[in-house]
């Protein structure tokens, strides 16, 4: 009897970034789609072990020890070396810096595919020059590695969707008080800068509407956000605000992830918690300033994408060079609330 060949091995350098490690499961998607049986391992940091755990194509979650930005070129050698055991036959290296490409070549994984970037022509040696115009999306820019050079990529591309345990849920929502009860998620944060963050005061008069409306309204966001989700609190009324629960910094990716599973809405800037509402399939609304939907798009059917397109805007600064951030500041609460009740209604 013949032996059966190996399922083929794949190591993913992954991004750094919440959002674009959600855009990278297109990838993951249409590499299973391509080999069925293939494993597929992610390096990445330990902050996305939930994330990447609730991504079915993922085999394993390796993670980065090194922090984003370090070089630590003896630490990475010493990963590479203790991986090549592992006996990958292809890596996919995401992000474009050199450093990035050290722990394939370390590991001595036999073809290494990645777009042209910091002068790492001997690390990677199945390189591709990134024409822009041809693949305009940060999803289609990671999706073409899974292909040959220049290759036509599917008409429809499979959109991240995250898989979440339902038991798992139920426990955690009946823990908050969040599993019998419509509620809106607020995302208010953003971890590039405040270019990219709507005004606290906005989300304050949303927050409103839907605590009106009986619903309850959760915060979500990290520690650094705690500030901002206790300020759009304190702005509704005392009756409003045991219904109004700021999670910002309280709970860990994973619970974050679990509970906007229930979310009847979201409203977030263009942030990681975006995409993971996305790949939920939450109905959605999404304001930018700084940013463009053209690049990295909310990948949902359920998306209201709010934004004034000023002449300034996009400029794709942390800070608003101009420093009135009118992108932003001028995007009324009650044009975001319409979008997003309109879409409610529609899908009812």
């Amino acid at each position: 009897m013949a032996n059966m060949a190996a399922p083929k091995k794949i190591l993913i350098v992954g991004p750094s970034w919440v959002g674009d490690m959600v855009m990278a499961q297109t990838l993951f998607i249409l590499l299973k789609n391509k080999y069925p049986d293939c494993l597929i391992d992610v390096l990445a940091p330990r902050w996305s072990e939930p994330l990447l755990a609730r991504m079915p194509e993922v085999y394993r979650s390796v993670v980065m020890p090194i922090g984003h930005g370090e070089l630590a070129f003896g630490k990475r050698m010493a990963l590479g070396r203790g991986l090549a055991k592992e006996g990958y036959d292809q890596a996919i290296i995401l992000p474009n810096s050199l450093k990035s490409a050290l722990i394939p070549f370390f590991a001595d994984i036999p073809v290494r595919i990645g777009w042209r970037g910091e002068m790492r022509f001997w690390l990677v040696n199945d390189i591709r020059l990134l024409i822009k115009e041809r693949y305009p999306l940060m999803i289609e820019r990671f999706a073409a590695l899974a292909y040959p050079p220049n290759a036509d990529l599917p008409k429809d591309l499979p959109r991240p969707r995250l898989e979440v345990n339902p038991e798992q849920v139920a426990h955690l929502a009946q823990g908050k008080g969040l599993h019998d009860v419509p509620f809106l998620a607020l995302c208010p944060g953003a971890e590039f800068g405040p270019a990219k963050r709507w005004p606290e005061q906005h989300y304050a008069e949303v927050a409103k509407h839907y605590l009106a409306k009986g619903w309850k309204v959760v915060l979500f966001g990290s520690a650094k956000d705690q500030p901002v989700g206790e300020s759009i609190r304190q702005v509704v009324s005392p009756e409003q605000q045991r219904d109004c629960l700021n999670l910002c910094g309280t709970t860990s990716l994973a619970e974050a992830i679990d509970l906007m599973s229930l979310a009847s809405a979201v409203v977030s800037n263009d942030s990681g918690l975006m995409h993971i509402a996305a790949a939920l399939n939450r109905p959605l609304a999404v304001v930018y300033g700084s940013t463009s939907p053209d690049f990295t798009p909310p990948l949902s059917d359920q998306v209201v994408v709010e934004r004034l397109g000023l002449d300034c805007s996009p400029c794709f600064q942390r800070e608003c060079p101009l420093e009135h951030l009118n992108c932003l500041k001028q995007l009324e609460p009650q044009r975001v609330i319409s979008g997003l009740e309109k879409m409610l209604e529609s899908a009812a």
